[in-house]
């Protein structure tokens, strides 16, 4: 669990959306409010050794980006 809110601190730097995240089955999303591209690259890399990831909307790297877990993402 502290993984999980070490990840939610860094994003709240980042932006404080009403709906901050939403889960699906496995996979677990932060709102697109918070642009992967506004986060700096040390806390993308925090980010991702607590288990989120970029992930690209449109199916490649020139969509929109937002990002995902599938460590905290079983509903």
């Amino acid at each position: 669990m502290n993984d999980l809110i070490e990840a939610l601190q860094i994003f709240s730097k980042y932006g404080n959306p009403d709906y901050p995240t939403h889960c699906e089955h496995e996979e677990l999303t932060i709102s697109a409010e918070i642009d992967p591209d506004d986060v700096p690259y040390d806390d993308r890399i925090r980010l991702e050794k607590l288990g989120f990831f970029v992930s690209y909307i449109d199916g490649d790297d020139s969509g929109v980006s937002i990002f995902k877990s599938f460590r905290f993402g079983s509903c």
